[in-house]
């Protein structure tokens, strides 16, 4: 059982709770749901403090916050010192062009992977010696609907693939195929990249807007965070240890 003040907050509470908070296992789910009602308690009660009628609790919680949470608004000056100061956030996509010869092939079965690898082996070492004839293996042999296109993927950013295809393909240079087999859940591939576009770096007047809203989000959630430890402070919290330093709620 949990006190704030003169809020009791059970653990049948906790538990409904919990399914608001996913976490990487079912503690760290029921401590962020613990926190948060909490947090909310605290809220509650500032609520009727200032007079403001707690019988719509939402309401009431966000009137709480518009009246007490004061939140900077970033200035011109501040999103450019970060845009400086963080280069590589405002690039545009590196891109490749590649195509790919896929062997499917089970994750679970261990033959048919063998089986596929050693394949994608000869295709490599036949295309190594033999370039232009990509697309017709690719048209005989891949079971990808690209075949059709001889293979031809066309144009990738990173995320467009499954990360054990984008290592290759953000590694290779262009016009090099893959030295080994490309092990991936769908089966095993023989990758070629044909063109790399390097991302450039976007004009801040491209980018001023999202920063704005960045820096102005960041802002929110230390101003609420320092509110609600100081509500936290005048409180009387029992059976809970409120840590807002690891609370991703309010960091």
């Amino acid at each position: 059982m949990i006190r704030v003040n003169d809020r009791c907050i059970d653990e049948e509470e906790i538990l409904r709770e919990m399914q608001y908070h996913p976490a990487e296992n079912a503690d760290a789910a029921r401590r962020a749901a613990a926190e948060w009602l909490v947090i909310r308690a605290l809220l509650l009660d500032r609520a009727g403090a200032l007079g403001i009628d707690v019988t719509q609790e939402e309401t009431a919680i966000g009137d709480v916050i518009e009246r007490e949470v004061d939140v900077p608004v970033p200035q011109e000056a501040e999103c450019r010192r970060y845009y400086a100061n963080n280069p590589s956030r405002f690039r545009s996509p590196d891109l490749v062009e590649a195509a790919h010869i896929l062997l499917p092939a089970r994750p679970d079965d261990e033959e048919e992977r063998a089986r596929a690898e050693t394949l994608a082996g000869e295709l490599i070492d036949v295309l190594s010696a033999s370039p232009d004839r990509f697309g017709d293996v690719a048209r005989a042999r891949s079971a990808c609907d690209s075949r059709h296109n001889d293979g031809r993927l066309g144009q990738l950013s990173r995320g467009d693939t499954v990360p054990e295809m984008e290592t290759f393909l953000f590694n290779l240079e262009e016009g090099q195929l893959s030295p080994v087999p490309v092990k991936t859940r769908y089966g095993v591939h023989v990758v070629r990249v044909d063109k790399r576009v390097p991302g450039r770096a976007l004009p801040y007047e491209a980018v001023a807007d999202r920063i704005a809203e960045y820096l102005k989000e960041a802002s929110w959630r230390r101003a609420f965070a320092q509110y609600v430890r100081l509500l936290a402070r005048s409180a009387r919290i029992a059976g809970f240890d409120i840590a807002f330093a690891e609370s991703p709620l309010v960091q």
